[in-house]
Parts: structure tokens; sequence; C-alpha cells
């Protein structure tokens, strides 16, 4: 009979994307448990990665009355189902789970930190998520940054000692799956009904964005210096693929009034398969101000595009600079503007750039290695 595991995050779509497979998977291997908020999105996702799931509705705003009722329903299930181990991802998931767990005497409770949203809070906010974070940790028995940089960062904030910190492989969360990125996988001829559809010219240079648009994601600089190189160039695109988020974090109105009216920026919305996007691009643009280890790189590399990223963990550890891309520094609109313009200008950098960067994200990031340095840490549990 397998041993029961529980894998948790705040929202079904980070167990569907940013650990994509991943479930399925470890099915082989443990009964897996995938429980998260929306009851709808969850079972569905059950269905199709064929394990339990347990509904548990968690919100990722600051809601204490919502949050405690979800610790002790997740404790009474916990209580009931005895898994040998409970694993965590994203922040409000991680104090609800590793809380709960720690009560219910769960004796391996691990967290994964892919990113800390917390590092662009101030004030009495920062030090109340601070807390929380020291406290996650603190209930937690390991704790796997998926970067290098952002275990140091956790180290230097004092958040837990660090021989209860462990980067598993290369970094990243679920690694990338290098035959399904592959833009060989996509015909010339998709490729120019699929610009056609857009408006994107033969001969436009096409710079990508793909995640949240949101402030932290660094879009209102991006649109700013993409707007600063249409000055000197137009044949240029800049193309948003992925949802605005209003309520949690705003773009600026100058920026969404740039967007709107800018017949050169296109906005897609969120598209569950990113790749088609990716194989009529040039560039990824990925400026955020915050990262754990972005999955977007690594699938922009995988499909042979250079990034422009900002000098921040996970970023910084993917692309090299002159090697697969340019790293600039975070909150940089001039920065980004000449990284654009040097890789839309010089064409026999950006083909150096293009050929080094599929190969660097196979060699290093190939899902399956990821995978199985979760599985093999896993098994030592068992013992």
């Amino acid at each position: 009979m397998k041993q029961k595991i529980v894998r948790i995050t705040t929202v079904p779509i980070s167990l569907e994307k940013l650990l994509s497979g991943q479930l399925r998977f470890m099915s082989t291997y443990y009964d897996v448990i995938a429980v998260s908020s929306d009851k709808e999105k969850l079972e569905k996702l059950g269905a199709s990665q064929e394990v339990t799931v347990f509904p548990l509705e968690m919100t990722r705003k600051i809601t204490p009355l919502k949050d405690l009722l979800a610790v002790i329903k997740l404790f009474l299930y916990l209580k009931k189902t005895k898994p040998l181990l409970v694993h965590s991802h994203t922040p409000k998931a991680g104090i609800v789970a590793m809380l709960a767990a720690k009560l219910s005497g769960v004796p391996h409770r691990l967290h994964t930190v892919a990113g800390l949203p917390l590092l662009e809070a101030v004030g009495p906010k920062r030090k109340m998520l601070d807390f929380v974070e020291k406290f996650t940790y603190k209930c937690a028995t390991k704790v796997y940054p998926n970067s290098f940089g952002l275990k140091e960062i956790i180290i230097e904030s004092n958040y837990c000692e660090s021989d209860k910190l462990k980067v598993l492989a290369n970094g990243s969360s679920n690694g990338i799956d290098t035959s399904f990125f592959d833009a060989s996988l996509f015909s010339n001829e998709q490729n120019l009904i699929l610009k056609y559809k857009l408006g994107i010219s033969q001969l436009d240079f096409v710079f990508i964005f793909v995640g949240r648009l949101v402030k932290d994601k660094g879009i209102n600089e991006m649109i700013k210096a993409f707007e600063l190189l249409q000055k000197e160039y137009k044949a240029i695109k800049l193309l948003l693929v992925g949802d605005y988020e209003s309520d949690l974090d705003p773009l600026h109105p100058n920026t969404l009034e740039s967007i709107k009216n800018n017949d050169s920026i296109l906005t897609v919305g969120f598209q569950n398969d990113v790749r088609p996007y990716l194989a009529i691009a040039s560039t990824l643009v990925f400026p955020s101000y915050r990262e754990g280890f972005p999955n977007v790189v690594m699938q922009a590399g995988a499909m042979g595009l250079p990034s422009i990223v900002s000098n921040i963990n996970g970023c910084n550890e993917i692309i090299e600079e002159n090697v697969n891309g340019f790293i600039i520094p975070v909150k940089d609109e001039l920065a980004i503007y000449k990284a654009m313009k040097k890789i839309a200008t010089d064409v026999t950098l950006s083909l150096k750039l293009k050929q080094n960067s599929r190969p660097m994200i196979v060699s290093r990031y190939e899902q399956k290695v990821v995978w199985e340095a979760i599985l093999n840490e896993y098994r030592t549990f068992e013992k």
C-alpha cells in the first residue's frame, strides 16, 4: 500500500501550471492528495492528474478568520488521513499547511519557497509578513528555496537556520519539459497565421512578456522603455500574454492607457498554452521585481528565445549576461530600453544569444531531473 503525501497550494492554477505533470509522476510512487481552494477547478485538476483532492478555501489576501478556519479544517483532515508528509507551495498555503501539519503530528513538513512577495512590502505590513514567514519556516521541518539566490536572501533575512534549507537539483520547483517547449513543433505556416491574426508583420521584431500584468512584474517600466524605443524604431511589437490583477497589484493608469491606445502593444490575455506566442516572438522581456525561479524564462529559453531579465534571484541564475540574454537592474526603464535596443538592432548578437538559449535550458533544467530530485528527497523520509 502506497504512503500518502499531501501537496498544497493556495489556488489550483499553481498545482496545474507551476507543478505541471509533477503530481501524476509522484502518484506512481505515492498516494497523492492535492489540496487547494476552488472545489470545481481542483476536482477538474484531480481528474486530469489522477490524484485525490481535498478542497480547502483559502484566500491570497490577509483574512485572519478565514485562515484560522482553513487551519482547523486541514488539521482535522490530516489527523484522519495521517500522511507521511505535507508539502506546501505559495505563502498562504504555506502558513496554513505547516501549522495544521505540525498540530496534527505530521512528521515531515516541507515548504517550497518560490519567491517572497513580502520583499516589496513596507512598514507594519512588512513586519507582519516577516513574522508569518518566520513562523511558517519554524513549523516546517525542511524548507526548499527554489533558487540559490533565494536561499541567500532567506539566510540574510534570518528567517530560519541554514541547516533547514536545501535547493534541489539546479533550482526550479518543477523544471521544464523541453520536448513540449520546443519551437520546432510549430511550422512557419502556423507562425505566419498567428502573426497575421495579431497584426504582426514579417519585418517586426517581437518582444514578449508572459505573466501577470501587475506592477511587481515591472510592467510599468517595460511599457515606458518600449515606447521610448518606438520613437526610434517602428518595426517593433510588444506582445503581452497574461491577465491583470487590478485588486491585488494594479498597474499605473498611464501604463493602462498606453496598453489600450498603442497599436504596437498587443494583449491576448491569459493563455493555457503560451507556446504559439513564444514561437512567433524574438525576445522575452521579464523585468520582475522579485521571483523564486521563473518558469517563463525557462520556457522562453527552451523555445529558443533570449531573455532580458532583472538582476534578481532565479532570473540571474537562468540567464548569463551576453550568453543567452541580458541582466538589467530592477525598476530601471532606461536599462530595459537599452537592452531592448541592443538586441533588436544587433543581428549578429541576437542570433548568438538565440543559438545559446535552448541548449542551456536542456542541459540544466530538464523536468525529469527536478522530479527525480524531489522524489529522492521524499524517499529519505521513508527510512
